[in-house]
């Protein structure tokens, strides 16, 4: 005998599944509309993340200095010029061997272009003179055709560049007042909300704080590794600026996609103009291995980690980060995807009901 559906615990159902979508829908558009601000504000809140994320880094020292007594203002003066002369440093460690060996560097690159001229024109490509004389006029007129799309990606460009340095510069302002004025940041908010809000949104603010944090160090560690084991195999192979080059790799590894890219392109350059073809393809392969190991393995484990993610979950973010938003999804997918994981786990330990204590036996209770 078949069992019947109840009328009335269909409709009920029917009405719980309304009542849930509609909620979801609800939450979507808020969402979407949250975004949409974020969006349309982006001039500002850029350089607010930019900021926060310095200081993660450069709270340590204020923290201690304060510690040993320091006034805030002092301390945060102190560690942001502090910071400034590192950054210096590591574009003078960079820029100027580089630049004493400009001459020599130059002369490695028409030398390397002509080995490449030398060997296209033996077999087996056999590519004569005049063959490329050819494509380089058809380039050049093609280069004239597209003068002015050139002229507007080059415009594009510039514009990025001085963007970008606008947001460095108020990244650094912010970083500083946050150091000075961060610890009472939070009492301040405590006052401002009312009710519940005035416990549960500083306790998450705190801890989402703490996340930001083990983002840096873990970043600062994957790019560590890399500087580490990049700059190894360019000394094994002799080739000349291996510390710029590591350096340069540390620094890149905070840049996600294209700071990879710019310091793996820097390194084959310079071991292709230094050492030959040979060799720039052994540094070539050494970046690729390295760079596969650090996306796929040292990436995901560490910040899994830190940020207490699963690493297929850090993979993800990043892949879905960088398809959405480019190299700022990128960059920005992997501590969002930890704050929600924040929010979410605080907000699950709210909603948890405590557990029961087991009952006592009246002889346990000494009845």
């Amino acid at each position: 005998m078949s069992a019947r559906l109840s009328s009335a615990r269909t409709r009920a159902a029917l009405r719980t599944g309304a009542r849930v979508s509609a909620e979801l829908l609800l939450v979507l558009v808020m969402l979407a509309v949250a975004l949409w601000l974020l969006g349309r504000m982006w001039s500002v809140v850029w350089p607010l993340i930019v900021g926060l994320l310095l200081t993660t880094l450069t709270w340590p020292p204020a923290r201690f200095l304060r510690r040993h007594g320091w006034r805030p203002a002092l301390a945060a003066a102190t560690v942001t010029v502090g910071f400034l002369l590192a950054v210096f440093g590591i574009v003078a460690l960079i820029a100027v061997p580089m630049s004493s060996q400009t001459g020599e560097l130059t002369d490695g690159v028409v030398e390397g272009i002509e080995r490449l001229r030398e060997w296209a024109a033996g077999p087996p490509l056999n590519i004569g003179d005049d063959q490329i004389t050819g494509a380089l006029d058809s380039a050049m007129a093609r280069v004239q055709d597209s003068v002015g799309s050139v002229v507007t990606a080059v415009t594009t460009g510039v514009s990025a560049v001085v963007n970008g340095l606008i947001t460095a510069v108020l990244g650094v302002f912010l970083m500083f007042f946050f150091l000075k004025d961060g610890p009472r940041f939070l009492p301040w908010l405590t006052r401002q909300l009312p009710g519940r809000l005035a416990t549960d949104v500083p306790a998450v603010a705190l801890r989402g704080w703490e996340t930001l944090g083990s983002f840096v160090r873990s970043q600062a560690l994957v790019g560590l590794l890399d500087a580490v084991f990049i700059g190894l195999g360019l000394w094994i192979l002799g080739v000349p600026l291996v510390l710029p080059l590591a350096v340069l790799t540390f620094v890149s590894a905070f840049v996600p996609i294209v700071g990879a890219l710019f310091a793996g392109f820097v390194a084959v350059l310079i071991a292709l103009v230094s050492n030959g073809l040979t060799d720039a393809l052994i540094v070539l392969a050494i970046i690729v291995v390295v760079q596969q190991l650090e996306g796929n393995v040292f990436q995901p484990i560490i910040q899994s980690r830190g940020l207490g993610l699963h690493a297929a979950v850090v993979l993800l973010a990043v892949t879905l980060g960088g398809s959405l938003a480019g190299i700022v999804g990128s960059l920005l997918a992997v501590p969002i995807a930890a704050l929600i994981a924040v929010v979410w786990n605080y907000v699950r330990e709210q909603l948890s009901e405590p557990p029961e204590e087991p009952a006592q036996s009246p002889a346990a209770a000494g009845v």
